[in-house]
């Protein structure tokens, strides 16, 4: 279930003190839509310029990913927006960061963005993974496998965003930024990649269209047939646990992209 949104007003008045601490006086606040990962959203006009913020109750479940965003930020900038300030105060735990002025990645077939988006998995698959705390592919995907052995195919020493939501994307006039590091993980540098091709084909590519341009990616040569075919099984069953029985459009729509491609992989095994 999504993260129950809440407006910069909404904060306890402890919180918004501890923010405006950061950020000095904030003068307008825009609230934009939130996605899974985050109740707070929203730009923070002030003296100084723009501030997004972004935030969980501390009792979330996932408030640990606001943790993993601070300490991933260091090592992926530019490539991400940089971490301004990281505060904990009345039950909420917000991150403020620079704001990126562009807009989200259009993902269909002939968009000016996929070359740019392209250049952002190769800039990523070049950063070393830091020595911070991140969870592995292998044992996040490992539920979603036919036998327990055969998530070891996901292992590697890569850093990995693997959340390609064309939302996450930021494009502007020279470059794709990433943002939402929330589910970085460490694994197989070709994974990535992979996780690239479900948005394509949600975005309306054929899974073979898809997987040509993933194929321009130097980390996507480093995949083996086989682990593909697997990374794609396991795949298709846990977007089949995200939908649910009730799935609503953006969860359907992922879970048959991600279903047309395991069987694109099936009938080409």
């Amino acid at each position: 279930m999504p993260a129950p949104p809440i407006t910069f007003d909404g904060l306890p008045l402890g919180m918004r003190t501890a923010i405006e601490a950061e950020t000095g006086q904030i003068l307008k606040v825009d609230n934009v839509s939130t996605g899974f990962n985050s109740s707070l959203s929203a730009l923070a006009h002030t003296t100084g310029g723009v501030v997004f913020l972004k935030g969980l109750r501390t009792d979330h479940r996932w408030v640990w990913t606001q943790r993993r965003e601070a300490d991933i930020n260091p090592y992926v900038t530019p490539l991400a927006p940089r971490l301004l300030f990281h505060v904990i105060a009345d039950g909420w735990d917000v991150l403020g960061f620079e704001t990126i002025h562009g807009h989200h990645a259009d993902y269909s077939p002939g968009s000016p963005d996929l070359p740019k988006v392209s250049d952002a998995l190769q800039e990523l698959a070049a950063l070393p993974c830091p020595d911070v705390e991140l969870r592995h592919a292998e044992q996040r995907l490992a539920a979603h496998v036919d036998h327990p052995g055969d998530a070891d195919v996901f292992r590697g020493d890569a850093l990995l965003h693997t959340d390609w939501n064309n939302h996450n994307v930021l494009v502007t006039d020279n470059r794709a930024h990433l943002v939402d590091w929330g589910w970085a993980t460490r694994g197989a540098a070709w994974l990535d990649p992979a996780h690239w091709i479900i948005w394509l084909v949600a975005a309306g590519h054929t899974p073979a269209a898809a997987e040509a341009l993933a194929a321009r990616l130097p980390a996507w040569a480093s995949a083996p047939p086989q682990a593909v075919d697997t990374f794609a099984l396991a795949s298709a069953g846990l977007w089949a646990d995200i939908a649910g029985t009730a799935p609503d459009d953006w969860t359907r729509s992922l879970l048959a992209a991600a279903r047309l491609w395991q069987r694109h992989r099936h009938d080409r095994a």
